[in-house]
């Protein structure tokens, strides 16, 4: 009897604390994701079929010499399946140049770049993606959209950004994405999913950092209202900050084109 009373004391204490770790497990389905199901979910909270705003950039060279420029970004379709036309309304000696980039989901983006005092648009070579996008620390390949598709991923851990615990994640390109960076670092917060910062790498160094800031729901969608760009080999810095920021909004296929980048 003492025997059997035994054996069902210990059943009872083995069943207690499955039950319990099956809680716990409960409680956390976001610690246990692998990283792609991570990027997968920030790209499917983030997504939406359009997107407008206005954007003023200030950038700070590392000689203390300071510029800035205003642009209207919109973008049709999303991350693979999207078009963007970026195009500065100030300062006068820039007004009108405007780059149309068009994302793909299993290649590289195609670009355009439309320059009115030459009357002529250009594309924009591969080899030429790496190169900053006029006198910005984006490089035209940063101005495109990331698919998750187009990486491989490795969770590294966790990390506080800016008071928010973060997912550290490891971004590889592969080998059909064509990309000036070997690999990248990627913090996306546990609480919306939202990113907060990218450091991307050229073999063992980090040459660029974008930080994400002034994090807010606008219709729906965690945006920063803030982006910083740091090119860490030049030490200048630009700042991006949105303004009148739209989504689902109505645009139309057709203004995203080459002939419609020559007619604004």
């Amino acid at each position: 009897m003492n025997n059997l009373r035994l054996v069902c004391c210990m059943l009872c204490a083995a069943w207690s604390a499955l039950t319990w770790c099956d809680v716990l497990q409960a409680q956390q389905p976001a610690r246990t994701a692998d990283a792609r199901q991570i990027v997968e979910e920030a790209q499917k909270r983030g997504r939406s079929d359009s997107q407008r705003y206005e954007g003023l950039l200030q950038t700070f060279e590392a000689k203390g010499k300071t510029s800035e420029k205003r642009w209207i970004y919109e973008r049709i379709g999303s991350h693979g399946q999207s078009k963007v036309i970026i195009r500065f309304t100030a300062p006068p000696e820039v007004r009108g140049v405007a780059l149309l980039i068009v994302n793909h989901a299993d290649k590289a983006s195609d670009q355009w770049m439309w320059t009115p005092a030459l009357e002529r648009d250009r594309r924009i070579a591969l080899q030429d993606r790496s190169t900053r996008f006029f006198g910005t620390d984006f490089s035209f390949e940063d101005l495109e959209e990331r698919d998750v598709a187009q990486y491989d991923y490795r969770l590294l851990g966790e990390e506080v950004i800016d008071g928010a615990k973060c997912w550290s994640i490891q971004s590889t390109p592969k080998q059909s994405r064509a990309s000036q960076y070997t690999r990248a670092v990627i913090w996306i917060r546990q609480d919306t999913y939202a990113w907060a910062r990218i450091d991307s790498y050229v073999e063992d160094d980090v040459v660029r950092r974008l930080e994400y800031r002034d994090i807010r729901n606008v219709q729906g969608i965690w945006t920063a209202l803030e982006t910083t760009m740091t090119d860490l080999r030049r030490g200048s810095i630009t700042r991006l900050a949105l303004d009148k920021v739209e989504y689902n909004i109505p645009l139309r296929d057709a203004d995203f084109t080459l002939e419609a980048l020559r007619r604004k």
